[in-house]
């Protein structure tokens, strides 16, 4: 009997058909194992990822193959993203045995979950190399039966390994600011000059080190910076990892130049993208960086919104079973609906008859950079677009994270008031409403997933607890309601208290009250999406300046501690930590704007200032708002503030200073 049909998972739900008995993670599957005397073959995976699916078609729906599943294992199916903390774990695992890691991710454990043998894809019969999905199964059944006290001691070793790189020993200081110009030197050298971006393919945009380079950029003159941003945004944006029909980013490219995605389009790297290139423009006005990020939010406003105000996580790669389908175009197709503008469209997305992929076209701009549209290619995309909607669409992941809306939402705020749009506001107030209503149980205490036909499950780890702090500091920012900050504080509470590793500094990824794994861990390596703990240092940064509150910033500091030699050892490893490390060395300036002074807000929201924090509207507790009053606006640094500011040009010159 398979048990996943109940799942909340949209990815467990796609294999509840199979012919596999799967369990979710929980509890009795273990004890079934122990009680059979066979091992755990636990499978994580998610939604988008086309390698699991190319899995799940030839070995999950294969019935030899999950007979032989099924009679010696018991099998658990996780969805990676409702649990990294499993998802961690195991991978760590994975990449200690095998030197790499990737997903569809399959481990053997023990009956305490301990792992010994694991592997990302393999397939149902040998090739490339590699051994078939069920020879790894017989080998293990063996291994198991005749050899089980090497299979002990394996998985003895892999737990006390995996257990020592989750115990960092901090550091007695932060990292010194030379690591920030240790970064800056390693992305310039690391900077495709060719292609745009950073290394080899498969080239993901890696959003966080640009948009450290762009914070950069905020404050020093540097042509070398400026090239690595500039060249790297517009080469990203004019390949077909841009969707340049409906907007939003595909996950990476596999090949160096842009051009052929992997098709699936993931809200954390829209919500990161769109806020780098909307960072690009207040920094200087390039109307091109202002349209990519007008378009990526639009995309997930318009295809990623549930009703409620939540934003789901993700769309396939994969449409009727065919990767890249729903995005591709022939020529003839384009010629028939672009009519009198063909020839002008046809050049523009380097479109041929022959076609850039598997005999199709998928939609780039050949001139890099050249992304303002001429009238006749923007009728014809509109056109374009339209069509498209009568397609297949990829299958959608509709479940909402609380992290990964956290990233939106902060976006979404920023952008809102930096560009003047009242609709993205409210569709900021709407999420930061559903977050709060939605994603915490009756006693308070915040949840990790939500679905819509299931409700709310998992507790939320740190990183959940991070990012809903950093987006409704935002928000607060970006409306002057109290309330929000007043939400964020309270979030940032109980980070502190279920989270907080109070001998070393830093996060767990797991609180206190969780169900206990084999080992604790924390998260600080900024991967594919900030760390728990390099999202905590930015938001309890920020909104420890903003409310006086020193023990934010007290725990904040012992992150960067905890982490201080990685740091210095690996400074492009942790990208959006160096945001954090950036505030300890420079210091966050406070903006107090009292009164009715639309004025002087918008001089702090429309330009880039990378260390401000803003408060404005209703008051909150806390040394900012003691003893001020009138149209004006306060610049403090530390709390202590200059003359108050009444002109919109002495504003922008204290800023600037």
């Amino acid at each position: 009997m398979n048990h996943l049909s109940e799942e909340t998972s949209p990815y467990l739900r796609q294999h509840a058909d199979n012919p596999v008995e799967w369990f979710p993670w929980r509890e009795d599957a273990f004890e079934q194992a122990k009680e059979r005397n066979v091992p755990v073959l636990l499978s994580v995976g998610y939604s988008a990822c086309h390698w699991c699916h190319v899995m799940a078609h030839e070995s999950f729906e294969d019935p030899e193959i999950a007979a032989l599943m099924n009679e010696n294992f018991v099998n658990i199916k996780v969805d990676r993203e409702e649990r990294p903390d499993v998802d961690a774990i195991y991978m760590t695992a994975v990449t200690s045995l095998t030197g790499r890691g990737g997903w569809p991710m399959t481990v053997f454990c023990d009956h305490e979950g301990r792992p010994f043998h694991g592997g990302t894809y393999w397939p149902n019969k040998p090739r490339g190399g590699m051994p078939s999905f069920p020879q790894v199964l017989e080998a293990v059944t063996e291994a198991w039966e005749t050899k089980k006290s090497d299979l002990d001691q394996m998985a003895t070793e892999l737990t006390s390994r995996i257990e020592q790189l989750s115990q960092i020993p901090p550091d007695s200081s932060p990292p010194s600011s030379d690591v920030l110009t240790q970064a800056v030197s390693n992305l310039i050298s690391h900077h495709d000059r060719v292609h745009g971006g950073f290394g080899n393919p498969p080239k993901f945009p890696q959003a966080m080190n640009l948009d450290f380079l762009i914070r950069r950029m905020a404050k020093e003159d540097n042509a070398s910076i400026e090239a690595v941003v500039t060249f790297t945004l517009a080469s990203m944006a004019s390949g077909g990892i841009y969707d340049h029909l409906g907007g939003g980013f595909s996950r990476y490219s596999v090949d160096e130049r842009w051009l052929v995605p992997h098709f699936e389009k993931m809200l954390y790297d829209n919500a990161m993208l769109a806020r780098v290139y909307l960072h690009a423009w207040k920094l200087n006005s390039d109307p091109r960086w202002l349209q990519v990020a007008e378009e990526t939010i639009e995309y997930v406003l318009r295809d990623l919104r549930d009703p409620l105000g939540g934003f789901y996580s993700a769309e396939d790669a994969d449409s009727e079973g065919v990767e890249g389908k729903f995005y591709v175009w022939d020529q003839k197709e384009l010629e028939e609906i672009c009519g009198d503008h063909a020839e002008e469209v046809i050049d523009w997305y380097g479109v041929t008859s022959e076609g850039n992929f598997e005999g199709s076209n998928i939609l780039y701009r050949r001139k890099v950079g050249d992304l303002l549209r001429p009238s006749g290619v923007e009728e014809s995309r509109h056109a374009l677009f339209e069509k498209r909607k009568g397609r297949v669409r990829p299958g959608l992941d509709n479940k909402v994270l609380t992290e990964w809306n956290g990233l939106m939402l902060a976006t979404l705020s920023e952008a809102a008031v930096a560009t003047g749009r009242d609709d993205w506001l409210e569709a900021a107030k709407l999420n930061g409403n559903f977050l709060w209503e939605n994603m915490r149980d009756e006693n308070g205490r915040w949840l990790r997933a939500w679905q819509p036909e299931a409700g709310s499950q998992h507790l939320a780890y740190s990183a959940d607890y991070a990012a809903a702090i950093d987006g409704l500091t935002r928000l607060g920012e970006a409306t002057g309601e109290r309330r929000w900050t007043e939400m964020a504080i309270e979030t940032a509470s109980a980070l502190l208290d279920l989270f907080e590793d109070q001998e070393n500094g830093g996060f767990f990824t797991t609180g206190n009250d969780a169900d206990p794994l084999i080992t604790r861990m924390k998260d600080v390596f900024d991967n594919a999406i900030p760390s728990a703990n390099s999202l905590a240092a930015v938001a309890l940064f920020r909104l420890g300046s903003l409310t006086g509150q020193t023990n934010f910033v007290e725990s904040a500091e012992r992150v960067l501690k905890l982490v201080s030699k990685q740091v210095a050892q690996h400074p492009t490893g942790f990208g959006h930590l160096l945001g954090a490390l950036d505030i300890y060395h420079n210091g966050s300036t406070e903006v107090l704007i009292t009164g009715n002074r639309s004025d002087l807000l918008e001089v702090v929201n429309s330009s880039l200032f990378p260390d401000v924090v803003l408060a404005w509207g209703e008051s909150f507790s806390g040394p900012l708002w003691e003893n001020r009053t009138g149209d004006q606006a306060w610049v403090c640094r530390n709390f202590e503030c200059e003359l108050p500011i009444t002109t919109t040009e002495d504003l922008e010159k204290s800023l600037k200073s």
